[in-house]
């Protein structure tokens, strides 16, 4: 069986991974992920931008949707919520995003998990998913993505999806209202490397 898979064109992207399932957000999910993001918030702010005061507002996610309703169909991001398949439970997010086309056909990975659901393989499951999605799916040659150097939980997550650290970049991201130096990762698509890392495609 496939380990991607879309399902009726009605019911939208559907994505399989080991583990878990990976869709794009909806109305519907508005409570379980801003009470797992309150719930995650000293956990996930070391990593991510300043959250806007209304983050966790009704009216900022029907904003959100709208915004990844756009990016979806001009074909620019894809964001996905992440579900573990034994019970249906929302443990994180990721997003392929910054689409590149032309001579680039690149994009860039970014992830979070909720507190409760860290360290057991589940945003692993997602990369790997995302990452074939990208390569299999929207033909992409390279994705790109970057932790700030202490994470070393994402920079060992990277490493174990297939991706190669190439570098340091001053501050590249502000992030929880600083400016922070950021390690660069890269991942090219098998078919344009003489030595594909195996563990990407892995059942």
């Amino acid at each position: 069986m496939a380990l991607l898979d879309w399902i009726t064109p009605g019911e939208g992207l559907r994505l399989q991974g080991d583990g878990i399932e990976i869709r794009p957000p909806r109305p519907s999910d508005f409570p379980e992920w801003s009470e797992l993001r309150r719930a995650s918030r000293e956990f996930l702010q070391p990593w991510e931008p300043l959250w806007p005061e209304d983050d966790l507002t009704r009216a900022a996610w029907r904003r959100r949707l709208a915004s990844y309703a756009r990016d979806i169909d001009l074909g620019s991001a894809y964001p996905f919520l992440v579900f573990r398949k034994a019970d249906g439970a929302l443990t994180g997010g990721i997003t392929l995003s910054n689409i590149r086309r032309g001579v680039a056909q690149m994009g860039t990975v970014g992830y979070w998990c909720g507190s409760s659901y860290a360290r057991q393989g589940l945003t692993l499951a997602a990369v790997r998913t995302v990452t074939r999605f990208a390569f299999r799916t929207l033909s992409l040659h390279r994705l790109e993505a970057a932790c700030v150097p202490e994470n070393a939980p994402s920079r060992t997550l990277l490493g174990r999806a297939g991706f190669k650290e190439e570098g340091m970049a001053q501050a590249y991201l502000k992030i929880n209202g600083e400016w922070r130096d950021h390690v660069l990762f890269g991942l090219v698509a098998p078919s344009s490397r003489t030595d594909p890392p195996k563990e990407v495609f892995s059942a």
